[in-house]
């Protein structure tokens, strides 16, 4: 057997070698997070640290919102992982819309910083650019697939006595319909039909009630990520696996 060229073995440990420091790098700087939040994030910091001189650690991550937006990537990519593979498989769409939500509980509790990284106050600062959108849509294309999954399936109701979704409303839910699709247009998403769009024939306002219960999802982890049930619902274990029933029952999923 012919062994690969030595220039090739060298590139090969060259790359071997940044992935290594590109990941103490990353472990560092959430290290850090922990310490003093994303505001106190520092490269010299981080490079101090890791034994580094400033301008070596520069060659990775030429700023402190570079370093920031690898970190934001790679919380909306595992916390979108941990989504998917809830919603995975041949339960009913209701089962799927219940365990993604108690997935992404977990996945926060054992993940607090990057969680207030992507869904907490914002840096002052910093405007995250387009490289976040995909990874940050992949835990709203994963509900939305649920629905579309419903519908299919023919386990998708109607809500009694539900407002109708008219004016800026419906045109904000198709407009949202519209991103999603394009978001997705790479991605196979569970429940979506060949050649159709992950919202396609969704009611508007089947979408709009689940992005309604999304943001309430997220409100409650926010809740007991940071305090807020403290003397009340705690521990809120009870409250969540009440509230996401209710969340599956709001969207219309038996």
């Amino acid at each position: 057997m012919t062994s690969p060229p030595a220039a090739s073995r060298a590139a090969t440990a060259r790359e071997r070698a940044r992935a290594e420091l590109t990941r103490e790098i990353k472990e560092e700087a959430r290290r850090q997070l922990v310490a003093t939040g994303a505001e106190g994030l520092s490269l010299r910091a981080v490079a101090r640290e890791l034994g580094m001189v400033s301008s070596a650690l520069y060659r990775y991550y030429p700023s402190r919102d570079d370093l920031l937006t690898a970190l934001i990537i790679d919380a909306y990519n595992a916390l979108g992982e941990a989504a998917e593979q809830a919603t995975a498989g041949a339960a009913s769409a209701r089962e799927r819309w219940i365990a993604a939500c108690h997935a992404i509980r977990d996945w926060a509790r054992s993940n607090p910083q990057e969680y207030a990284l992507i869904y907490g106050s914002p840096v002052p600062g910093y405007r995250a650019p387009e490289a976040t959108i995909g990874p940050a849509s992949r835990v709203p294309l994963a509900f939305v697939g649920v629905v579309q999954g419903a519908l299919s399936a023919g386990e998708l109701t109607a809500a009694k006595g539900a407002l109708p979704v008219a004016g800026a409303l419906a045109e904000q839910a198709a407009a949202l319909s519209a991103a999603l699709s394009r978001s997705a247009a790479s991605r196979e998403v569970q429940g979506a039909p060949a050649g159709e769009g992950v919202a396609a024939g969704v009611p508007p306002d089947a979408l709009v009630r689940a992005v309604i219960a999304w943001t309430q999802l997220f409100g409650m982890i926010s809740f007991e990520l940071f305090g807020q049930l403290v003397g009340s619902f705690e521990p809120a274990d009870a409250l969540f696996a009440y509230a996401v029933v209710q969340f599956a029952a709001f969207v219309g999923l038996r």
